[in-house]
């Protein structure tokens, strides 16, 4: 028999609803959504804004995401990117449709140190039949500098 899988953003939302207006909230719900997607988890990034198609999500410069040159590995870059972008993205998608990403590129602007943050804004189609959708990730440091910008590709289907 099988089973249709729900797209995750209205649960994704609710979580947010919920604990983001408490002391520690976007915190909490930051664990959960690494907890959700263990890779993505894997970078302990944090959520600090969400709504349908916006998100915006810090990342720490800490020892597990780095690389031999005292920067940020490009890919927890990359997994930034795509989380954010994901987030903006699935937390804006109506009942009744479902997204994949379908392919990634990123540019790495500059050496990437310190707290990054990463914005993805999108205006969610209207989905009626397969489409692809792309999302820009914009990835900034603490001076404004942007250090990488992530395209995400994604398929968009009525379930």
């Amino acid at each position: 028999m099988a089973t249709t899988l729900a797209a995750p953003g209205a649960r994704l939302a609710r979580l947010w609803d919920q604990l983001s207006p408490l002391p520690g909230g976007t915190w909490m719900f930051s664990r959960v959504l690494g907890w959700m997607v263990p890779y993505t988890g894997s970078i302990h990034a944090h959520v600090r804004a969400l709504e349908p198609g916006y998100a915006k999500v810090e990342l720490s410069d800490h020892r597990a995401v780095r690389n031999h040159l005292q920067s940020i590995h490009a890919i927890a870059l990359v997994n930034l990117g795509e989380v954010t972008s994901g987030l903006a993205m699935l937390v804006g998608l109506p009942p009744g449709v479902r997204g994949i990403v379908t392919g990634l590129s990123i540019e790495y602007l500059k050496k990437a140190r310190g707290t990054l943050t990463a914005e993805a804004r999108v205006a969610i189609p209207s989905v009626t039949t397969t489409l692809e959708h792309e999302v820009e990730a914009v990835i900034t440091d603490e001076t404004g500098d942007s250090v990488a910008r992530a395209i995400v590709r994604w398929r968009l289907a009525p379930i």
